[in-house]
């Protein structure tokens, strides 16, 4: 996980104010794995390191893991500087920050990964492990058998070839189709690239999931916890890559 400035996780842990936790700092109350700090610059990682304040250790931030079924109109990032919705105003009641897993385009609805685990964010979105990932889209016209090999075989798009893919048709509505394409990769709008490039534009776009998850029982624009089950499957991904980059 990434650090973060020594007062603003006191703060978050209802020690006192980030103004207040500041002075606290600055009086050499706090210890930070046993050492006294008084620097405001000073970051820590609030999950890791053992923080001391007047004798009194803090308590760890708890791990978090979240599974948001997004609605189409709100932007996949922390903040943005236009002021537009973000999907952080989907997450209350959750007292850790958290951040989203990649990322999902603001016309784009379905599953989006939230949280405050930094290793496992990094092992998610590292481009050494593919975690394959379900969209289903409304897409114009409905693709023939050879669009769709074409699909699972690998297609040139402007920033390269794109890795073998799973794809198929689920529904033909005439003048458009339902599809289904489930793609191991992360590249900037890719589904809805692929879809162009073979003849298909896409109308509508929702993410299903997401390695092992799925929306199953969350309404659009809420979310859940996810089970120690769930948990423990994405934290085998997270130990493939480490020991992938080990070697």
């Amino acid at each position: 996980m990434a650090k973060e400035r020594l007062q603003k996780v006191m703060a978050r842990a209802g020690v006192a104010s980030r103004r207040k936790s500041e002075e606290i700092i600055a009086n050499g109350r706090v210890k930070v794995n046993g050492k006294v700090v008084t620097e405001l610059g000073t970051k820590v990682n609030p999950q890791k390191d053992t923080i001391v304040v007047d004798g009194k250790e803090i308590e760890k931030e708890r791990l978090v893991y979240l599974l948001l079924n997004k609605p189409q109109g709100f932007i996949t990032t922390v903040n943005d500087p236009r002021n537009r919705a973000t999907v952080m105003e989907l997450i209350t009641d959750v007292k850790q920050t958290v951040h989203p897993v990649g990322r999902l385009d603001r016309d784009t609805k379905g599953l989006l990964l939230l949280t405050n685990d930094g290793d496992l964010t990094y092992a998610l979105t590292h481009p050494s492990h593919e975690v394959a990932k379900t969209y289903m889209a409304t897409v114009e016209g409905t693709p023939n058998p050879n669009t769709i090999e074409a699909l699972e075989r690998g297609i040139k798009l402007k920033d390269g070839w794109t890795a073998p893919a799973e794809a198929k048709v689920v529904a033909d509505l005439g003048d458009r189709a339902i599809v289904s394409l489930t793609i191991h990769e992360g590249r900037k709008h890719q589904v809805k690239r692929m879809w162009k490039s073979v003849g298909h534009p896409v109308q509508e776009l929702k993410r299903t999931n997401f390695g092992p998850l799925d929306l199953e029982g969350v309404p659009e624009g809420r979310y859940r916890h996810l089970n120690k089950d769930e948990v423990r499957e994405l934290k085998e991904i997270e130990k493939e890559v480490a020991d992938n980059e080990s070697k």
